[in-house]
């Protein structure tokens, strides 16, 4: 059986609600008796549990950020209940009720970026997260810490060809915005209240050239300070938040 570590107390809460039957231990640290780790653990009853000192806790977690807690997982379980096939995309889009809010992130390899593009999505109702398969940093254990329980939860689809994953939601009436910091116009004089992706590239190179090109719309965030970007995750959440603002 393969296994699996999920560390953070946002990030094994939310196996608690979502996936309990995959937790197969938890490492809890020895001594450690705030009020938050205790409210968790007061919900782990029946699951067996191993009191670590901290070393043994940063080894099993490479990390010094567990905040006293990991859980040791089913890497083949229904962890991956919220993963899209590839092959699913339009039947995930005809049984939404409302235009759907997609993000689409080409390239984003750093796992604190990425964890944090998926906690702003999930916080701004996005429907569906989008990743090329290649050149992505996946689910890893430091994504869901940083996710802060949101990789659980929110669909997620690893596609093949991100192109041709976006002519499939262009057939699907859902209008593909791209961020760019070359581009004239503003976000916000964008419509984004119908079905609609935004796509983030990487910081750095941005958008791959074809993804670029595939885009219906290029839109840039104004800027008005002396820096010329904002970091990826960040500015996702502008992104996403203006979507979220105008369909409200």
């Amino acid at each position: 059986m393969k296994t699996d570590i999920v560390y953070g107390i946002h990030a094994v809460n939310a196996l608690l609600k979502n996936s309990r039957d995959n937790i197969l231990e938890l490492y809890v640290l020895r001594g450690r008796h705030d009020k938050r780790l205790h409210n968790l653990l007061s919900h782990c009853k029946g699951i067996p549990q191993s009191h670590k000192n901290r070393n043994e806790l940063n080894d099993i977690a490479t990390s010094e950020q567990h905040q006293g807690i990991i859980a040791l997982i089913r890497a083949d379980g229904d962890m991956k209940a919220n993963m899209i096939p590839e092959n699913d995309i339009e039947n995930t889009l005809s049984a939404l009720e409302r235009a759907p809010l997609i993000l689409i992130l080409d390239g984003v390899t750093d796992p604190h970026n990425f964890g944090a593009c998926l906690r702003s999505a999930d916080a701004a109702g996005v429907d569906l997260v989008i990743t090329p398969k290649d050149k992505s940093v996946g689910l890893t254990p430091v994504v869901r810490k940083v996710a802060c329980g949101a990789a659980e939860v929110i669909p997620l689809c690893q596609v093949t060809n991100l192109a041709r994953t976006i002519e499939l939601l262009q057939k699907n009436d859902v209008w593909v915005y791209g961020a760019a910091g070359e581009a004239d116009e503003s976000l916000y004089n964008h419509k984004l209240t119908g079905g609609c992706a935004i796509v983030m590239g990487a910081e750095g190179p941005g958008m791959r050239r074809l993804t670029k090109e595939k885009c219906d719309y290029l839109f840039k965030i104004p800027m008005s300070g002396s820096v010329s970007s904002l970091n990826v995750s960040v500015a996702t959440g502008v992104c996403l938040f203006e979507a979220a603002r105008q369909r409200q």
